[in-house]
C-alpha cells in the first residue's frame, strides 16, 4: 500500500491563517504591518527567483516586503554598512540575506551583522543557541522548523520516537535533530563520515534526508511504516524508458525537481511521505513570514 502524502500545502495554509489576524492586530496596534527586508547582492538569476517568491507571499499575507539590491562588485564593508542601517531601522522586523554572496565577503561574518532579533531566517549563533539551551527558541531556522512542523502535523506528540536525520548542515540537519531531541525523541545525524547508512535509518521511525544529494535513500533504506521527510531540492534530467536524457523543442534537456529520497522506492515501504515539490517548500516559506511575524510582535514588546 503506498505511503500516505503529508501535504505541506495544508499545513502552510493552516499556519498562514494562524498568522492573519496577528498581522492585523499588529497593524491595528503600531499603524504598520511587519516589515521583512531581504538583501540580494550581484546578478543572482536563482535569488531573484526567490525575491520575487518571498515579495509575492508577502504581500498576500499582509507582510510589508522590502528588496534592497547591491551591484556585483559590492564590498564586504558596503555590505555591513546596509545590514547596520536595516538592523538599526525601526520599522524593519526581519532580515534575511540572499545567497551566495559575491567571491571575498564572508557569509558568516555578514550574517552575524544581522542583531538576533531580526534574524528570521534563525542562523545567528544567538537564535542557534537559544535552540540549543530551550531558551525561548522563536527563530529558528525555516527549513529545520518546517521539517519538524510536518512531523508534528502527521504524528502528533514524537516523545520516545527513533529519528535519524541524514544531513549534519547548521541550518537544516542540526537544527531539526535539535528540535526532535527538545521533544524527547531520540536522535541520530548521519552525514559523510557515515560508513553504513542502512544500518541506522532501517531503525528510524522518523526519517528526515537533507543531505542535497538526489536519490540518496531508497526504500531499501526505509523502516516499513517510517514517516519520511524529504527535504531535498534537486534539479535532474528526464530520463526515457532507456535511461536517456529526454529533449525539449530546443534540443535543451527536459529538468525535473526530485528530493533526496528515491519517491518511486520509498513510497510503497514508508507509511508517511513528503513529495517534492509540496511538501516541505511551502511549509518553509509559511515558517519564514511566522519568524517575521514573531520578531515584529517581540520588537513591539
Amino acid at each position: 500500500m503506498p505511503a500516505k502524502l503529508i501535504d505541506g500545502e495544508a499545513l502552510a495554509a493552516r499556519i498562514k491563517a494562524d498568522l492573519a489576524p496577528k498581522i492585523q492586530a499588529f497593524k491595528a496596534r503600531t499603524g504598520a504591518p511587519p516589515k521583512l527586508a531581504s538583501i540580494l547582492v550581484g546578478d543572482n538569476p536563482g535569488g531573484k527567483v526567490y525575491t520575487r517568491s518571498q515579495a509575492k507571499s508577502c504581500q498576500d499575507a499582509g507582510i510589508a516586503y522590502d528588496l534592497v539590491e547591491l551591484p556585483n562588485d559590492t564590498t564586504a564593508a558596503t555590505l555591513a554598512a546596509k545590514i547596520d542601517a536595516l538592523g538599526a531601522d525601526p520599522l524593519v522586523h526581519g532580515i534575511l540575506l540572499q545567497m551566495p554572496l559575491p567571491q571575498g565577503v564572508n557569509a558568516r561574518d555578514m550574517a552575524e551583522r544581522i542583531p538576533a532579533s531580526k534574524d528570521v531566517e534563525g542562523i545567528t549563533a544567538a537564535n542557534l543557541g537559544r535552540l540549543f539551551f530551550y531558551d525561548g527558541a522563536d527563530l529558528v531556522p525555516c527549513t529545520a522548523a518546517a521539517a519538524y512542523e510536518l512531523i508534528r502535523f502527521t504524528l502528533g506528540d514524537i516523545k520516545g520516537y527513533e529519528c535519524v536525520v541524514v544531513g549534519h548542515s547548521p541550518i537544516v540537519g542540526k537544527p531539526v535533530a535539535c528540535l526532535l531531541v527538545n521533544d524527547l525523541a531520540t536522535c541520530t545525524i548521519c552525514h559523510i563520515g557515515t560508513r553504513d547508512l542502512a544500518a541506522h535509518t532501517l531503525g528510524a521511525e522518523i526519517l528526515v534526508v537533507a543531505a542535497g544529494k538526489a536519490g540518496l535513500v531508497t526504500g531499501k533504506h526505509i523502516r516499513p511504516g517510517a514517516t519520511v521527510i524529504d527535504v531535498g531540492i534537486n534539479r535532474v534530467p528526464v530520463l526515457d524508458a532507456k535511461g536517456q536524457p529526454v529533449l525539449d523543442e530546443k534540443g535543451k534537456k527536459k529538468m525535473k525537481t526530485v528530493g533526496d529520497v528515491d519517491f518511486e522506492s520509498a513510497s510503497p515501504v514508508a507509511g508517511a511521505i513528503t513529495p517534492v515539490p509540496g511538501g516541505v517548500g511551502p511549509v518553509t516559506v509559511a515558517i519564514l513570514l511566522r519568524n517575521t511575524v514573531r520578531a515584529a510582535e517581540s520588537q513591539a514588546g
